[in-house]
């Protein structure tokens, strides 16, 4: 059966093996060794039978798109959607749109009910190897796992998939035989908790090996040729070499060529996994894998009650630049100016911060437990404003009360120098836009609770 690794197959066929590993004693290994895997285009573990039969009976259905900048582009993401709708004879298939660039699984384990448990998805695509290429396997475990049990403790009946995207960095590993890291540790949580995944990462490197995809290439000169000879139903651009320019960066697919070559390998995988299983609710869920994993992970408003302010502070509407950003996303935002502070306490194991980075960004001081350390609110991307997470603390006691103050220092940061080369003309052409050195902040990201001061 293409596209399904021994293992995927073992763990079909060995139902009572797999429900006894998920019994064994959690924390018994290193969870940040991780053996890597060959790449396989989809493995059909559990299927997506709830899914499909809600879709074939031409039922309304939702799709969460739960990933990063690839899934928001207009890509894959609305292709396969039609697809979806094409199966239904209803043709009622929805989108959540719940993908947010530069951002990681981590984050994705603090706003899963804010962007996508709360719209009652039947479906949930979660995307983040990408961006989790440089995350520890640890932490993507923690994130991951969390996610998935989130999920299915709130909507038992809901399906997932992982999806495995691709960029050039990959392509070596990938004709060497070798699936990107955050890639091999997703299938371990795939594996355990028999949750069906479709990567377009072995695709993209046989096209690679033939010579017919360039995975960097400006995308000028493009003409138009049948998709047949890929073995895809829509068609697809070629350069003047007759080549596919597979995106401009190495990461960001073209709508008409990468992207195309993703919804592909989706639409011949969804027959297969869509099929198996049967329809009911994913329970009762395993002991998990990791303890500390983020399945609790909250995301709490500034306002309550235990969160105090002083200073300039100012509570910003979310139809404002640039705090629009968080609209749909976080439940307010709060502009802090220099000498602003905000304090609170708590407990729980892990803090984060959800933040606007950007030009008009400067540097917070944050003091947990009595010890101060800085975090800057600008990077070399940010000649632009996006969401962002700071952290604040990891792997804390859960039994003690931590207080914590966030304070906007008067600093002014070398935003030039900070600036990758290629964004520098940005700050000359505009120097304005980089003069403030404010912070906004959208929500509390929290494993754990607040606690009164």
């Amino acid at each position: 059966m293409r596209g399904i690794s021994t293992l995927c197959l073992m763990a079909l066929l060995m139902g009572a093996a797999v429900t006894e590993i998920a019994a064994a004693p959690a924390q018994v290994r290193d969870w940040n060794k991780v053996e890597i895997r060959k790449p396989v285009d989809w493995c059909v573990r559990g299927g997506l039978p709830n899914f499909n039969k809600k879709l074939r009976a031409g039922e309304p259905v939702r799709i969460a798109y739960f990933g990063g900048s690839i899934t928001a582009q207009n890509g894959w993401r609305p292709q396969s959607l039609e697809y979806f709708r094409s199966l239904s004879p209803s043709r009622k298939a929805d989108e959540i749109h719940a993908a947010i660039g530069g951002t990681g699984s981590e984050l994705g384990a603090f706003r899963l009910e804010q962007d996508v448990l709360r719209h009652k998805p039947d479906l949930v695509f979660v995307e983040f190897a990408v961006n989790d290429a440089g995350t520890s396997p640890y932490r993507i475990r923690q994130s991951m796992e969390g996610i998935v049990r989130h999920i299915w403790k709130v909507l038992p009946e809901t399906d997932i998939c992982f999806v495995y995207t691709v960029t050039a960095s990959n392509i070596p590993d990938l004709l060497a035989g070798r699936a990107k890291r955050s890639t091999s540790t997703m299938e371990e949580i795939a594996d355990y908790y028999n949750i069906p995944s479709v990567s377009f990462e072995p695709e993209i490197a046989r096209l690679v090996k033939a010579g017919k995809l360039v995975m960097q290439s400006s995308d000028q000169g493009l003409t138009r040729v049948s998709g047949d000879a890929l073995n895809l139903d829509s068609d697809i651009a070629v350069d003047k070499d007759g080549k596919i320019p597979f995106s401009k960066d190495g990461v960001h697919p073209y709508q008409n060529t990468g992207h195309v070559i993703y919804t592909g390998v989706l639409k011949r995988a969804f027959p297969k996994i869509a099929e198996a299983g049967k329809p009911g609710p994913h329970a009762p869920l395993p002991a998990p894998m990791v303890k500390d994993n983020f399945e609790s992970a909250v995301m709490l408003p500034l306002d309550r009650k235990e969160v105090t302010f002083s200073g300039p502070v100012e509570k910003l509407p979310l139809n404002q630049a640039p705090a629009k950003l968080f609209q749909n996303r976080a439940p307010g935002c709060v502009k802090l100016s220099p000498g602003g502070t905000m304090e609170f306490k708590f407990k729980g194991t892990k803090l984060n911060l959800y933040t606007l980075l950007g030009p008009g960004c400067g540097v917070l001081e944050i003091t947990l437990d009595g010890k101060s350390f800085p975090r800057r609110l600008i990077d070399p991307y940010c000649t632009y404003y996006r969401l962002n997470t700071v952290a604040v603390g990891t792997n804390l006691d859960p039994e003690k009360v931590h207080t914590v103050k966030i304070r906007l220092l008067d600093e002014k940061p070398d935003k030039r120098a900070i600036l990758f080369e290629r964004n520098r003309p940005d700050f000359d052409k505009n120097p304005a836009k980089y003069q403030p050195i404010d912070a906004y902040i959208g929500a509390i990201l929290l494993v754990g609770e607040l606690v009164g001061q």
